[in-house]
């Protein structure tokens, strides 16, 4: 960090004087506030780097009583989607000014939500989000009664607990409509594992769209998300193949299926389409490219800290946002023969 010409680190004023502002202004300006004009923000935010200004968190906090500090409870972060929701949450976060603590679970369980729960509260955390998708975490969430705001993401929330999900629902419905509308009419569907939010979620939706074109509901079989299930589905089905398509819970196990498929000679989309979910970077580069639902958590993770900071500021109620699904058309798919 740069000295000032009396030879101690530089502080609000200084840059204030360098960029010919009050020191007012300088303090919306690092605080993100809105009501600064786009030269006056330049100006600032120049001066800044040209002296290497940091602001005082601590002396900040002295004042404020918060910590700037939020904690993200996460757990199965190995999986594609609470990875990539952890990385739009931290990084809404840091633009928020916040710094992030992070507790990791091994196992979900109300004990271990509750201690590391105890953990961020030890911390003086001002505001939690809890990326933990398991059917009970909400209702542990609920019991707690906590004095900080809570935002359970990839969940619709409740009364007590604020909500801010993508559309895992709406998601499965694009899927499968996109199928009937290709002319398929025998749908089935590889789920994520029971217990899990987003899984119960897609299968509803799956299941919503095919009553809804009078279609059977009875071709489902589970996996794991990982793409070793998803192969060992794929031989099976390949084996015996009744449905002419199939929507599969995450791109991972269509990754398997797919080689499954290509092994046992069953071609993709002639005999068979496929559609996946999460579009994860590699699904375009899969053989043939997958048609998949897309998750924007970039801009979950805006939509979790704005809610968040909503609450901290002003005492907000509880609320819940949903972020919508988007369907990607790639090769995977096509009109039955």
């Amino acid at each position: 960090m740069a000295k000032t010409s009396k030879g101690r680190m530089p502080r609000l004023e200084d840059v204030a004087e360098l960029a010919g502002v009050s020191h007012q202004t300088v303090s919306r300006v690092v605080n993100n506030h809105p009501n600064v004009s786009k030269g006056t923000r330049e100006k600032v935010e120049a001066a800044i780097a040209e002296l290497g200004y940091r602001r005082n968190t601590a002396a900040r906090s002295l004042v404020t009583r918060r910590s700037q500090t939020i904690g993200v409870l996460a757990s199965e972060l190995s999986q594609y989607g609470p990875a990539n929701t952890l990385l739009g949450v931290e990084q809404a976060a840091r633009e928020a000014g916040y710094f992030v603590s992070i507790a990791a679970l091994r196992e979900v369980g109300p004990d271990s939500l509750a201690n590391a729960v105890s953990h961020f509260m030890d911390q003086a955390v001002d505001g939690i989000a809890v990326l933990v998708p398991h059917s009970e975490t909400l209702a542990v969430l609920e019991q707690m009664d906590l004095p900080v705001p809570v935002v359970a993401v990839g969940s619709a929330g409740s009364a007590a607990v604020s909500g801010a999900m993508v559309d895992q629902r709406a998601g499965a419905r694009l899927a499968v409509e996109h199928l009937i509308k290709e002319g398929h009419r025998l749908i089935g569907h590889v789920a994520g594992p029971s217990g899990w939010t987003d899984a119960a979620q897609r299968a509803e939706g799956w299941r919503a769209a095919l009553r809804d074109a009078g279609l059977d509901v009875s071709l489902l079989v589970e996996g794991d998300w990982s793409a070793g299930s998803g192969y060992a589905i794929g031989r099976r089905l390949a084996s015996g193949m009744t449905a002419t398509a199939i929507f599969v819970g995450n791109d991972q196990m269509a990754l398997g299926l797919l080689r499954a498929f290509t092994e046992a000679g069953v071609k993709v989309p002639d005999d068979v389409s496929v559609v996946g979910f999460d579009d994860q970077p590699e699904a375009g580069y899969f053989t043939p490219p997958l048609t998949t639902i897309r998750q924007d958590f970039e801009e979950l993770g805006r939509r979790c800290m704005d809610i968040m900071l909503k609450e901290i500021e002003s005492g907000a109620p509880v609320s819940s946002t949903v972020v919508p699904a988007e369907l990607v058309l790639r090769a995977s798919t096509a009109a039955p023969a």
